[in-house]
């Protein structure tokens, strides 16, 4: 296929492509970078596509390809560490991610309510929502398993309760 026939057919593909963009970002600005780097890319790997294989398709893949790794890289550069030694604390990004100061006020409630449990239901409870599982909370605190699994249902149950005013 000539440089200039590859050209057009990429040309004309643009409205499609952009489309496809935007199933894939649901933002427009997105979409549109999205659609700048697989023209690049294709552009750039020209000498590689053969002349039997479904241009369309072959376009397609690319765009797709790009937004996975570009939603790989931004999942890698979200992932946050806890370094603390026992493990217990979750770093937390400097934004707080409340939208409202009412927000802030019923997390500091909740917050407040968790931290009314006595240490045998606010640590297996707090570590439960930390993202621990059963198993791992039972053998931190030397418990038998149906005891960690019963305390985080009976602290889940009375935060419930204290919470209700909150549905």
């Amino acid at each position: 296929m000539g440089s200039n026939n590859f050209q057009a057919k990429l040309l004309g593909l643009q409205s499609n492509l952009l489309n496809f963009a935007y199933i894939l970002t649901s933002n427009r600005d997105d979409a549109y970078d999205l659609l700048q780097d697989t023209t690049l890319k294709a552009l750039d790997n020209e000498d590689k596509y053969v002349d039997n294989v479904n241009f369309k398709g072959w376009v397609f893949t690319i765009m797709r390809n790009i937004f996975i790794n570009n939603y790989r890289k931004v999942v890698r550069s979200a992932t946050i560490m806890d370094q603390t030694e026992d493990l217990y604390h979750l770093n937390l990004p400097q934004d707080s991610g409340f939208e409202t100061p009412e927000g802030s006020v019923a997390a500091k409630e909740i917050t407040a309510a968790i931290n009314s449990f006595s240490d045998d239901y606010r640590i297996p409870f707090s570590m439960h929502v930390a993202g621990y599982k059963y198993n791992e909370i039972a053998e931190k605190m030397n418990l038998p398993l149906g005891t960690v699994k019963s305390r985080i249902f009976f602290a889940r149950q009375r935060l419930q309760q204290t919470l209700k005013d909150y549905r």
